[in-house]
């Protein structure tokens, strides 16, 4: 099989600081900004890597979710434990800077760790996880 990682999604709760974060301190390009039903959706991606985005969407998006679950996922945003993402740097103290100068939320700066791989890890503006692993 011949396959690859065309979309993935994390919630957002306030879209332009979203777009703030990923277009402005990451650099990924904006593929698409698209709002419907006093909702929005912001798309975007290495420009490097136009195969490959990331849809920032509002959590209240799916319809089959229930009120008490999304509270549950608001609740799990706000403490930084409902979603993560794991992107990856030849230069992950470059990276480090350029974040810390924008300041993201550092969770840890860049670090051995004992599984084998040097990685830094900080949050976006809805509480999600991002860890940069360094390539070797």
């Amino acid at each position: 099989m011949d396959l690859t990682i065309h979309w993935t999604f994390l919630p957002h709760d306030d879209p332009d600081a979203s777009l703030a974060f990923y277009r402005d301190t990451l650099g990924f390009e904006v593929r698409n900004d698209v709002g419907y039903g006093g909702m929005r959706w912001i798309t975007v991606g290495p420009a490097d890597q136009p195969g490959t985005s990331i849809v920032l969407e509002p959590p209240a998006a799916d319809p089959g979710v229930t009120d008490e679950e999304r509270r549950t996922i608001v609740e799990m945003m706000a403490k930084g434990t409902y979603a993560r993402l794991t992107l990856a740097t030849a230069d992950l103290d470059g990276t480090f800077a350029r974040l810390k100068a924008g300041d993201a939320d550092l969770v840890q700066e860049p670090t051995e760790q004992p599984y084998g791989i040097r990685d830094c890890a900080f949050r976006d503006p809805a509480g999600n996880l991002i860890r940069i692993n360094e390539l070797r």
